[in-house]
């Protein structure tokens, strides 16, 4: 019973703390709505789930064979965060504009999974800190993805109700764009360290 109410609660603050998918799925209330956005949130959770799930069976492994895949991966991962932040920066603030872009979908809300620094070191961590070896590895894993898979929801369920409400006050299309730039520079923020991280390990080499 401790393992597990240890499991529930590093997926609790890792999952509801501030984050590249929080902060999309907040922006993505505010710009769309609940429903709209459902189907990110559920991409989101599944996505991830799904991460744990194989990064836990061996996934790692491949890293520790070729160094280089993961570092492409993570220069790869912050390129589309930016990119991202920037969509969002330029976002009309108009939810009835004809121009104004659709939500991301299921499927883009779970590939992105795999270029979140965030939830590469949520799912490492987790896997490295809840697994030991000699016990059964399998069915821990599958533990700690299914209480994830659980948590995530209302976790992350919350920012998008949040971004929900934010909705009602921000009813001017002036409002709802200087929400867009806070949310934007929030997301560039987010992935800082690992920008830091990036030229610090591309620096020894020049």
């Amino acid at each position: 019973m401790d393992y597990f109410l240890a499991v529930v609660l590093f997926a609790i603050s890792s999952s509801v703390t501030p984050g590249p998918n929080n902060i999309m799925v907040m922006a993505s209330g505010v710009n769309f709505g609940i429903k709209k956005s459902l189907p990110l949130l559920t991409g989101i959770c599944v996505g991830f789930s799904v991460m744990l799930l194989l990064v836990g069976l061996g996934f790692s492994q491949l890293f520790e064979l070729f160094p280089s895949l993961h570092f492409v991966i993570k220069c790869t991962g912050t390129a589309y965060l930016l990119y991202l932040a920037f969509l969002i920066a330029r976002s009309t603030g108009d939810i009835k504009g004809e121009q104004q872009a659709q939500p991301l979908s299921f499927t883009k809300g779970a590939l992105f999974q795999w270029v979140n620094a965030k939830a590469w070191v949520v799912a490492t961590g987790a896997i490295a800190a809840f697994t030991s070896v000699g016990a059964d590895f399998v069915a821990q894993n599958t533990l700690i993805a299914a209480t994830f898979f659980v948590v995530s929801f209302p976790c992350v369920g919350v920012w998008l109700a949040f971004g929900s409400l934010l909705k009602k006050w921000l009813n001017k299309a002036e409002q709802r764009q200087r929400f867009n730039w806070f949310m934007s520079a929030l997301l560039v923020v987010s992935v800082l360290p690992v920008i830091r991280e990036i030229f610090l390990h591309v620096s020894p080499m020049s």
